[in-house]
Order: C-alpha cells, then sequence, then structure tokens
C-alpha cells in the first residue's frame, strides 16, 4: 500500500453484482478501495472483497448520508468518489496521479464523464461531459448535503478544477433498468422538492417535460447521436414530467375510500 498514490476510492452499491467487478478493476491502483454496501442480496460484496476492497455495510436512507459514508470510512488524504456503474480510464488514472502528486494543484476537481447508451458513445444531448458533483478532492474540504435524497448537493471549501481526461459511464445495460432508475430517482427526489416549495401543476409539469425533451434534443444536437440521442431526450421528459407530477401527487389529501 505505502507505494501506491495516497488516494482513497469510494464506491456506493447496492446488488451491482453485474458492474461491480469492472469499477473496482479501474481503480486497483489506488492505496485504498471502500465499498459502501446497503445490504446487497447478491454477489456484490463477495466480489468487491476478491477485489481487495473494504466493505462497510450502510442502510440507504439518502444519497447525500451514503456519500459522507464513504468520506467517514476512507483514510488517504485525497478521495476519489466513483460509481459502480462507472470505469476510471487509464487517461483519467494518470491526471489523477499527477494532480495528487502537486501541492499546487486545486482542491476539488469535477471529472468529465463519457456515457456509453446502447452500445454507443453519447456526445451530445448534454451527456458530455457530464459533471456532477466533484468526483477527486482532498480529504476535509468538501462535504455532501447529507439531507438530500438524489442528485446530492456539496459544499467545497478551497479551490475548484476541472480534469481534462474523461472516465467512462455506463448507466444502464438496459432500457428496462433506465426506466426504473427514472422511476425511483423521481420517487426520492419529491421531499428534496417539497423542503424547496417547489411549485407544481399538471401544465407546468408538461411545459418544463416539454423544454427538457427540446433542450436536450435539439439545443443540446441530441439528433446527432441518432436512436440513443432520441431516447435520452425521451427520458429526460418522463424524468421532469414524473418529477414534478409525483409531487401533486405526494400534496393530494389521503383518500378514505376508492
Amino acid at each position: 500500500m505505502a507505494s501506491k498514490p495516497p488516494v482513497s476510492v469510494f464506491i456506493l452499491a447496492k446488488d451491482e453484482e453485474q458492474k461491480i467487478g469492472p469499477a473496482l478493476e479501474s481503480v486497483a491502483w489506488a492505496a485504498e478501495v471502500v465499498v459502501i454496501d446497503s445490504f446487497s442480496t447478491d454477489a456484490t460484496p463477495d466480489i468487491a472483497a476478491r477485489h481487495g476492497a473494504r466493505v462497510v455495510q450502510v442502510a440507504f436512507k439518502r444519497f447525500g448520508e451514503l456519500r459522507q459514508e464513504g468520506v467517514r470510512h476512507t483514510t488517504q488524504p485525497w478521495i476519489f468518489s466513483l460509481d459502480s456503474d462507472e470505469r476510471c480510464t487509464p487517461e483519467a488514472r494518470e491526471e489523477i496521479l499527477r494532480i495528487v502528486a502537486d501541492p499546487a494543484s486545486a482542491d476539488a476537481d469535477h471529472v468529465p464523464r463519457r456515457n456509453f447508451l446502447l452500445g454507443r458513445a453519447i456526445r451530445h444531448g448534454g451527456w458530455y461531459p457530464d459533471y456532477r458533483q466533484p468526483q477527486l478532492f482532498r480529504r476535509g474540504r468538501m462535504t455532501y448535503v447529507a439531507s438530500d435524497e438524489v442528485h446530492e448537493g456539496w459544499t467545497l471549501d478551497g479551490r475548484l478544477g476541472r480534469m481534462a481526461n474523461p472516465i467512462a459511464q455506463i448507466p444502464y445495460r438496459t432500457l428496462a433498468e433506465a426506466v426504473a432508475k427514472m422511476n425511483r430517482y423521481t420517487s426520492l427526489g419529491v421531499a428534496k422538492q417539497e423542503r424547496a416549495r417547489a411549485s407544481a401543476g399538471f401544465t407546468q409539469a408538461f411545459l418544463r417535460a416539454s423544454w427538457a425533451f427540446f433542450k436536450t434534443y435539439v439545443l443540446q444536437l441530441g439528433l446527432l447521436d441518432g436512436g440513443p440521442g432520441l431516447v435520452i431526450a425521451v427520458l429526460r421528459f418522463e424524468n421532469s414530467f414524473y418529477k414534478h407530477a409525483k409531487l401533486i401527487e405526494n400534496r393530494l389529501p389521503p383518500r378514505s375510500g376508492p
């Protein structure tokens, strides 16, 4: 471990036996790899252990809490957050090694992600560079918003940079998985919207969803990605519409009968 770079990787997982192995192989270079597992019922913990990762069991409540647990259970000066459907490419690894070796580096970095859908690398439609929270950061400089159920926020005490080399992501193995994930995330997001006192109405939901489709497919040139680009635009429409429709549903008075 002493010869490896001072980087801890944490990966969130639950029932990810089809994805976790390649993710772990892509970060075998790090000094420490921790899998935050939410009591998987498949072989995910066993696969993680076979790859030399330390497995920590944490019951799922919110993604913000899970990411904070990831930080808490790591030990190295630098932390790299990787999801089970992401892969650290050799080019990204080399850039990370340069960053952590340079005392003048930024305190956190956004990491570009190259997404693949239906066997095709997606270049438009907002799917590249597709930054999420900064994925590489110095210990003690960044925290996640633990109260966020999904699309968790973050705060940084320091300077923010951007890596040039992308990691890879295969967010959905099948379209059924894409629809299931959309359904889960829009349900999780209701509580976050309620805290923000978001407005909601069916006309508003449709108009926002239509705008999401137009922005993704036309303004962000998703049409240039062919069929997968159209699928992404439709998923954006559904995600936006059901996010708002579920908020409306949540505000309905309780029903006393059929």
